[in-house]
């Protein structure tokens, strides 16, 4: 059967004109429009990347936007990178967030050395978040633009700038608290803190940049921001507790699953989002159209994290593959691979403790529509952040439409990356 959904099973639900079901937006979790998503096609491969804008447009479902939610970004047949439009600005902040991370901790060199593991020139990541807040940053402008220098320096965008700071720190202190409990040995491709240092020095280290972000937070002077991204530490540990303490009847439940999800991985883009357009003093419906952005951007990069578990490598993932299901992780392929192998309730229940068990569960997850479903699942998230975008308030601004056309763009980019 997998054989067949690699030979071109396609994803007709996202190239129909259809509207989502509401439930959406109360629960970003919803897996209820997974169901009944293939057919058969003899040569169209679904999560084959494309340079088509037909074909992106068809998936992320553009085609049926109304010309409404069409005005105010660019047309589908020009691209942008994402990145080119802020990487001068990237530059900035990523200069300010090392100096942030070792002003404090000079006297102990140590944890300076610790603190700043994964800021250093070369082993800094890709800047995907304050890559996404620099263009939702420019995506909701109301003033007429300024020059990039003017731009990188007013201080609204300093401010903002200071909320892509917080949320990398908040990012990378999670990393080193779950390379942790999770006893890994290798991230970004190099040997993870924990490993080099120790257990304790990397929690403490993730604990710095937990105060270090808290300080910038309190800075800024905005209540309302201040909550939102409170809420996302709170998120932080509450997911984490739900994957350390599920208990058996909800370690096969896919809304349970997807809930974690969003508290582990989407809460941060969610509320990041949403706080770069507070200080930008949108309205509320505006707030909420990029915290929806950022929440389903969030839960389909994800998804594509687990599928890409069972397709990856260690080499292209940076990270040990099937690892989740090495630590007894359920993630979305086992739990879509359950509806055709009941027989996988087993080795769920027994948390993959065996290599034998392990094996079976990759053998079951590759054998069903496990992956495919779940990169179904993804796409109608991505196709959600699109639809975030297209109904923000209409702005004649090149630079704002070329900065919106990036932010779709990147939801493109999520679901048809293979690292």
């Amino acid at each position: 059967m997998m054989q067949a959904a690699r030979g071109g099973r396609y994803l007709v639900r996202h190239l129909k004109v259809r509207q989502v079901s509401p439930l959406l937006k109360y629960a970003p979790w919803n897996t209820s429009l997974c169901q009944d998503a293939f057919v058969e096609s003899p040569s169209v491969s679904a999560w084959q990347p494309t340079s088509s804008s037909r074909q992106f447009g068809a998936v992320l479902g553009l085609e049926h936007l109304n010309s409404n939610s069409q005005r105010g970004f660019m047309s589908a047949q020009e691209k942008v990178d994402p990145f080119s439009l802020v990487a001068d600005e990237l530059q900035v902040v990523a200069n300010r967030l090392r100096s942030m991370v070792t002003a404090e901790s000079t006297q102990v060199p140590v944890l300076a050395m610790a603190a700043e593991y994964f800021f250093k020139l070369g082993v800094e990541g890709k800047r995907f978040r304050p890559m996404v807040l620099l263009l939702m940053s420019t995506s909701l402008m109301t003033s007429p633009s300024h020059g990039l220098q003017d731009l990188i320096f007013d201080d609204l965008r300093l401010r903002q700038q200071r909320i892509a700071e917080i949320t990398e720190m908040i990012h990378v202190a999670s990393l080193l608290h779950d390379d942790v409990l999770d006893h890994a040995d290798t991230r970004r491709g190099i040997s993870s803190l924990n490993h080099v240092m120790g257990n304790k020095l990397a929690v403490l280290a993730g604990d710095f940049l937990l105060a270090r972000a808290s300080v910038a937070l309190a800075s800024l002077r905005n209540t309302e921001v201040v909550e939102l991204l409170s809420q996302v530490l709170e998120h932080l540990v509450t997911g984490e507790i739900m994957q350390l303490s599920v208990e058996d009847k909800d370690m096969s439940n896919m809304d349970y699953y997807m809930q974690k999800t969003f508290y582990k991985t989407a809460s941060l883009m969610a509320n990041s989002c949403k706080a770069i357009a507070v200080l930008a003093g949108q309205p509320e419906d505006v707030a909420l159209l990029a915290f929806n952005y950022g929440r389903h951007l969030g839960l389909a990069y994800q998804l594509v994290d687990d599928a890409l578990d069972y397709t990856g490598t260690t080499k292209t993932l940076g990270k040990p593959a099937l690892s989740d299901l090495g630590q007894g992780i359920v993630t979305a392929p086992v739990l879509f691979a359950l509806k055709e192998f009941p027989e996988m309730s087993k080795l769920i229940q027994r948390k993959f403790k065996t290599v034998t068990d392990i094996n079976q569960a990759v053998e079951m997850v590759k054998e069903s529509r496990g992956i495919a479903q779940t990169h179904a699942l993804a796409a109608e998230h991505a196709r959600k952040a699109v639809d975030a975008i297209a109904n923000l308030p209409p702005n004649p601004s090149l630079h704002v439409q070329q900065c919106r056309r990036a932010l779709i763009d990147i939801a493109h980019q999520v679901i048809t990356r293979s690292k």
